[in-house]
């Protein structure tokens, strides 16, 4: 009987919390059917199960917070005493090369312990363990300790069922097994998981485990963990864990106020929520932030926007002041390529992006998210309206996904429409620059007329701002960026020239 485990729905994302079940205990289920809606750290994800049968159990409630390869769900599909093991699945399943392996099969007992283990592929004293994550499939790396103190050992089961404990091999390195949380947890300490000794028979290491090794004083005395090659080329620049940021919404949506209940309401910190905390946290103390501010005259832009409205080509379309600030934003950016460039700290470069992929800063009931909008610097005005509208409308419905909030290069946050007129907004984690765009609001202007005299009329008036990584982006960078964009509002125009 398949068990079906909560798969990574992206980036990495290591828990996601059950929201709504699709089925209920008795229902039948086609592959591919979806059963059940989770919140991750970043947006709501629908799950399609990868084989059909008849529900026998939900093994997780909504509310319920669950690991990434917890069994959420009992399928009946026939398979029961006809030699296959619980973890398995029919047809529809993913091949077990690709399931078997890792942590959470490891741990849930998908992965059968006795089963015959094949020879590592590579046999050389530098070979790098795969981590369980990617381990081949049917074999589970275990850090054990052998019959001298200390001593490190692989265990196997090899045909027939016996056991093999092998001594590992000088220079080569090993990963303790462990779930990801647990890694991370460990990290976080400064402790060398490898150091921390398993107190359950099956060799997982668990948070106990990290804790008594705390507690032992050997986090301090472990040596350093041996570096180990890259198995695949990394990229330059760590992709963002968590793309939100901004100033566009507030960062906490309080339950009404109701003096007839209790005098406190506790509401757990979670989902989008927590990420974007961790993320803007981490940005503020990482990269230091400068914030420019400059006034414009947007009464040209106004004036283009009311023309676009009657249209036929945007009739269909919704046409704002930021549809024209998010076009402004690519020609600036194609003027001044700096301010898509990011700062990799672990290599120890400046890597400069060739591409814009703009993020918009959207409030939803679930917290701020920042898709971006791929390669917008290659559409036309018409194709980021439609882009543009797109996001918006997938972004409040809660179904933004992981990826359309990865890779992002500059961000603009629109806190003119709750009135504002500017902000200090924090940068996204890898990027290097957000805009923030205030309200537009008409206020007396000095104008110079056609008789080359000052006087005052009333004009559509705004405040821009743009907060920038001190580290890369200078003064007369940032200031020359600002600049061209606010020339852009102020004379649309300029977009023929420039562009």
């Amino acid at each position: 009987m398949p068990q079906f485990k909560l798969p990574d729905p992206g980036e990495g994302l290591v828990e996601a919390e059950i929201v709504t079940w699709k089925v209920k205990a008795g229902d039948t289920v086609r592959t591919n059917d979806i059963v059940v809606e989770v919140e991750t750290a970043k947006s709501l994800v629908e799950l399609p199960i990868p084989y059909g049968g008849v529900v026998r159990a939900l093994l997780a409630q909504e509310g319920d917070t669950v690991e990434v390869g917890t069994p959420i769900i009992d399928v009946d599909d026939g398979s029961e005493g006809d030699g296959s093991d619980g973890g398995g699945s029919d047809e529809g399943a993913a091949p077990a090369e690709e399931r078997a392996g890792t942590v959470a099969d490891v741990e849930s007992g998908a992965v059968d312990r006795t089963a015959d283990v094949q020879p590592d592929a590579g046999d050389r004293p530098d070979d790098l363990v795969p981590e369980p994550e990617k381990a081949p499939a049917r074999e589970a790396i275990l850090v054990g300790y052998g019959a001298s103190e200390g001593s490190t050992t692989r265990r196997r089961r090899r045909g027939g069922g016996t056991a093999v404990e092998e001594p590992e091999r000088p220079g080569r390195p090993v990963r303790a097994l462990a779930k990801p949380p647990v890694r991370k947890y460990a990290k976080d300490r400064g402790v060398d998981i490898t150091q921390v000794r398993p107190s359950s028979p099956d060799g997982v290491v668990s948070r106990a485990d990290v804790d008594q090794h705390l507690a032992a004083g050997a986090a301090d005395t472990a040596p350093a963990a041996p570096a180990a090659p890259a198995m695949t080329a990394a990229p330059a620049v760590e992709a963002p864990a968590a793309p939100q940021g901004g100033t566009g919404a507030p960062a906490y949506s309080p339950p009404s106020f109701d003096r007839s209940g209790e005098r406190e309401t506790r509401t757990p910190i979670k989902g989008v929520r927590k990420m974007t905390a961790q993320a803007m946290t981490r940005s503020s103390f990482t990269a230091p932030h400068v914030t420019e501010f400059v006034t414009v005259d947007v009464s040209a832009t106004m004036e283009l926007v009311e023309r676009l409205k009657g249209d036929r080509d945007f009739r269909d379309l919704k046409v704002s002041p930021l549809l024209i600030l998010a076009k402004a934003l690519t020609i600036a950016v194609r003027r001044n390529p700096g301010m898509i460039a990011v700062w990799d700290e672990q290599a120890q470069e400046i890597v400069q992006r060739h591409y814009v992929n703009l993020g918009i800063a959207a409030a939803t009931p679930r917290g701020l998210v920042v898709p971006n909008i791929k390669d917008a610097d290659l559409m036309d005005l018409r194709q980021l309206a439609e882009a543009l509208a797109d996001l918006v409308a997938t972004a409040k419905a809660g179904r933004t996904q992981p990826a359309q909030m990865s890779g992002g290069t500059i961000t603009i946050t629109n806190v003119g429409v709750f009135g504002v007129d500017t902000g200090t907004p924090i940068i996204n984690p890898g990027e290097s620059a957000i805009v923030c765009f205030g309200a537009i609001r008409k206020q007396p202007w000095v104008v110079t007329n056609a008789a080359g005299e000052d006087e005052i009329v009333p004009r559509w008036v705004t405040q821009l701002a743009v907060s920038f990584d001190h580290r890369l982006i200078d003064g007369e960078l940032g200031s020359r960026f600002l600049a061209d964009l606010a020339a852009l509002l102020e004379d649309p125009s300029r977009a023929l020239v420039w562009g």
